[in-house]
């Protein structure tokens, strides 16, 4: 795999490319924070409840408590106190509990704000990306060792208009084998994923003739 192209115009995109989408992931993870950090806010009434609960709880466990020294009637007056005793600790665990939920509320918010944020990254740059460095990684094994195929691809891939530039008929001239046409093929295929050309081609001088 290749990440970067070697052509400046092409690598001059490809790093803007990729600096606007680490922005765009810092600015995903300052959403989830900020839904996380939203929700988390209406945590105060559930403390207030429960703080109001254990106070309430501990008050009348007090009193209960002094009613019990009475001679005589202690304890049924300290029985009298316990629903309040106890009214205050539903009340504690209610908070507790509405607290306790916010904040799985909360965890969830942010990671689904922060998800719905990096879409635009896993859907559009991500895969754009991984596609480019499988497609560059081939291009450029196969630049010096089999430009024939690389010819081949650009017959598939290359605008017409482009093809027939390099020659009348450029699918013949690869089924012949023509080395200069092959050469020129391949660097389209090249020049398209911002790649350098492949080595020109040698071409040998026949035989000299004998009379």
């Amino acid at each position: 795999m290749r990440l970067y192209a070697e052509r400046s115009d092409r690598l001059v995109r490809q790093l803007v490319a990729d600096v606007l989408a680490v922005l765009w992931g810092v600015l995903a993870v300052v959403v989830g924070v900020a839904a996380h950090d939203g929700l988390l806010a209406l945590q105060a009434p559930g403390y207030a409840v429960s703080d109001a609960g254990g106070r309430i709880g501990e008050t009348f466990s007090g009193v209960a408590d002094a009613a019990r020294r009475i001679p005589f009637v202690g304890e049924g007056l300290a029985r009298a106190f316990a629903p309040a005793t106890g009214t205050g600790t539903d009340l504690a665990r209610a908070g507790q509990e509405y607290v306790e939920k916010i904040a799985g509320l909360a965890v969830w918010a942010g990671v689904l704000a922060a998800l719905v944020a990096l879409l635009p990254i896993l859907l559009g740059w991500l895969p754009l990306r991984l596609r480019y460095a499988r497609r560059a990684g081939a291009a450029v094994a196969a630049r010096e060792t089999c430009p024939d195929l690389l010819a081949l691809r650009a017959l598939g891939r290359v605008p017409v208009r482009d093809l027939v530039a390099v020659a009348p008929d450029p699918a013949a001239a690869w089924r012949r084998g023509d080395p200069a046409v092959m050469h020129r093929l391949a660097a389209l295929e090249l020049s398209a994923l911002g790649l350098r050309a492949p080595t020109e081609p040698r071409v040998f001088p026949g035989p000299a003739s004998t009379r």
